[in-house]
């Protein structure tokens, strides 16, 4: 009998996988990348449990090792999927299901970017490294496209607590996210490496894993730089609450202005009894007087008689109807003796809430376009005077964009307040995530926080992220704080977007080297097929199948 020829296009080549086997080795990981995204939406508040943050990671590293990019996006897809689905459920309470999960699958594209990025340079040494570099790059990209982005979610606001939080101090939340996603890739990459029996191979990754535990508790040994004398001022945070039913939009409207200077006159009264310390400042919530006070005499005369009987100027969230017909959501100052005095409008504008991008596309798909607003973004760097105070103004989501709050502080903010409302979303996780935002803003920025919702949760929060008081949710609550202003400077506020960048630069450099050596490991397999390709080089990258150091 003739020998059995090969065919040389198929030499050296490993032998081809059945389809089924593919689609269960794809199974294997789809369905630990889903569980691993629900687990890190449990590691957010309002549980507290910021510690299953890492070994989440460390499984999505396994998850990722050694695939294509191509799968690694599908993974990274369904691992954002199973995050963002629980995470941001509350956006569909009032727009419904399909919106809802049309952004949740939107978002999570930059996820399954992330999952193409680290699964590219999965194979390179040290890996965890360039991999959490490259998580970093996906926040960026996502916390700014499209219509300015939606940082909600990043991994560094679900760490308000706990080891890594210091970070926040030294490169705000983009190395807080780092430091986090790197402890977990680390720790996953350690663990394989010592099921596999590659002692030696594990040092690298235990290196990384320490360097990352540690960079929380050695950035807080970092001190501010002061600039300048502390002074103390005693604020109060107003929550009104809201009526659930049984009124119409402009019946409602009015009363929750009412409610927020019912709850005022009520802190007036144990002030005068000398129940609770007089204010220096007073600060209601976004959208406590949805009725223009510019246009309407009658809101005009109850908030001054609030603010004339609690002797302190009150901040007001108003709604304001521009010439032109748009709107404005600001801030104002409201003296108890000369009235509104100043001035400070939302700077960011949420896109299919306060405004329509698109509107006549998105009308294609869904009537609940014409529920959104016509609002118009104000300038300024958010910074209001008021009680003896350079007060930073974060309106609600303000706070979730780094740029907003480090332009407030920068111009001399030495307190920030974080007037909200929450009430449209009802009893969901939303006012506890914006908390979170709000408790490493404190850190990141040395600044006390004062968080003065409609209907809660509205909270007092030390510069070193503690929440020292808070409401319940629609409930009327009254918050009053001595807070001590330092006029210090943290490296995160000197840095701004500096430790994002090179981040980002290093994640995408990571992808580029990877792509890189992978390709000179295919023109050298190719030359070996064809007999004439050298032995490969110590600067090529492995084979299938074949594992590195480090």
């Amino acid at each position: 009998m003739a020998a059995p020829t090969v065919d040389p296009a198929q030499a050296g080549s490993a032998p081809r996988v059945p389809r089924s086997t593919r689609s269960l080795q794809l199974l294997a990981r789809a369905l630990p990348a889903i569980a691993a995204g629900v687990v890190l939406y449990l590691s957010f508040p309002p549980r507290g449990l910021w510690w299953l943050a890492p070994p989440v990671f460390a499984v999505l590293g396994v998850l990722l090792r050694g695939v294509r990019a191509r799968r690694g996006f599908l993974l990274g897809l369904l691992f954002g999927l199973g995050f963002l689905v629980p995470l941001l459920s509350w956006t569909g309470s009032f727009v419904g299901a399909l919106p809802w999960l049309a952004l949740c699958l939107f978002e999570a594209l930059a996820f399954g970017l992330a999952g193409a990025g680290m699964a590219a340079t999965s194979r390179l040494p040290a890996a965890p490294l360039w991999g959490a570099a490259v998580w970093v790059a996906a926040e960026a990209l996502r916390s700014r496209v499209p219509f300015g982005g939606l940082p909600w979610g990043r991994v560094g606001f679900g760490q308000p607590e706990g080891l890594f939080l210091p970070a926040a101090s030294v490169g705000g939340v983009p190395l807080l996210s780092f430091v986090t996603v790197l402890a977990g890739l680390a720790l996953g990459e350690l663990v394989r490496r010592l099921v596999r029996r590659e002692v030696r191979a594990a040092v690298v990754p235990a290196v990384l894993l320490v360097i990352a535990l540690v960079a929380g508790p050695v950035a807080g040994l970092v001190p501010a730089t002061v600039n300048g004398p502390s002074k103390s001022i005693t604020v109060a945070a107003i929550q009104g609450n809201v009526p659930r039913l049984g009124l119409d939009f402009n019946a409602q409207r009015r009363a929750v202005l009412d409610n927020h200077v019912e709850v005022t006159e009520q802190l007036a009264t144990d002030v005068a009894a000398g129940r609770r310390p007089q204010p220096d400042v007073v600060i209601w919530p976004e959208n406590s007087s949805d009725i223009d006070p510019f246009r309407n005499a009658d809101a005009a005369a109850v908030i001054s008689r609030a603010a004339a009987a609690i002797r302190a100027p009150i901040l007001v969230g108003s709604v304001l109807v521009n010439s032109d017909r748009t709107a404005s959501n600001a801030i104002l100052v409201w003296d108890p003796v000369l009235g509104p005095v100043a001035r400070n409008d939302k700077r960011r504008i949420q896109p299919f809430g306060e405004y329509m991008p698109w509107r006549s596309f998105f009308r294609l798909f869904s009537s609940y376009v014409d529920r959104a607003g016509n609002f118009v973004p104000g300038p300024g760097p958010g910074v209001l005077q008021a009680g003896g105070a350079e007060i930073g103004i974060a309106i609600c989501w303000e706070i979730a964009f780094d740029d907003l709050v480090a332009d407030s502080v920068s111009a001399g903010a030495t307190m920030l307040a974080v007037p909200s409302n929450n009430a449209t979303f009802g009893l969901s996780e939303m006012t506890y995530q914006q908390l979170a935002m709000s408790r490493v803003r404190a850190v990141e920025h040395d600044r006390p926080v004062v968080v003065a919702t409609t209907s809660g949760v509205s909270a007092t929060i030390t510069p070193e992220g503690a929440v020292t008081g808070s409401t319940g949710q629609f409930v009327p609550g009254t918050l009053v704080a001595v807070e001590s202003l330092e006029d210090t400077t943290t490296l995160a506020t000197r840095l701004r977007s500096v430790p994002e960048w090179v981040l980002t630069a290093v994640g995408v450099m990571a992808i580029g080297a990877a792509l890189l050596a992978g390709r000179r490991a295919r023109r050298g397999a190719a030359a070996a097929q064809e007999g004439a390709g050298p032995r490969r080089g110590p600067t090529e990258a492995p084979r299938a199948g074949e594992d590195v150091d480090g």
